[in-house]
């Protein structure tokens, strides 16, 4: 075997493993008829300690408004860099959002909590609009939003 061959055999032997501790996840955010222009929305994972994991979604193509996303904002700085290719158009009132994504098994059942901010034009913005933590127990469940959100589920 060419040298190429066993390196390419063997990282994929150390890689694939790896990748069976993720599965995918769909996120379904329902929003009320709150009769509003559309809604942006930041989902977003915190750890035990309140620290900025990772963004998983963001709704909302124009990053100047970004700002209006305050918990989602604050925990990454500002960084919109860091979210390319994992945002969408903004959420119509009454519409769904649904997001189907790969989620490590390390995140459920260790501390972790999902978050979701949500802001509309010329209305209240509503950080943590949706705050679930992440677990085995919890998919499938309907948790509601405070403000713009109905409700908001994750199954695995």
């Amino acid at each position: 075997m060419k040298p190429s061959l066993a390196t390419l055999a063997l990282t994929a032997a150390l890689t694939l493993p790896g990748l069976a501790s993720a599965r995918p996840v769909t996120l379904t955010t329902k929003l009320n008829n709150y009769g509003g222009d559309g809604a942006y929305l930041a989902l977003y994972v915190i750890d035990a300690q309140g620290a900025y994991v990772r963004s998983l979604w963001v709704a909302g193509g124009k990053s100047k408004y970004y700002e209006h996303l305050s918990g989602w904002y604050r925990a990454t700085g500002g960084g919109a860099a860091k979210i390319n290719g994992i945002t969408g158009a903004s959420v119509g009132a009454g519409r769904t959002l649904e997001v189907t994504l790969d989620l490590a098994d390390a995140l459920f059942d260790a501390g972790y909590t999902l978050h979701v901010d949500a802001a509309v034009e010329d209305m209240r913005d509503s950080p943590n609009e949706v705050a679930v933590p992440l677990t085995t127990g919890g998919a499938g469940k309907l948790v509601p939003g405070r403000r713009y959100i109905a409700n908001f589920s994750y199954v695995r």
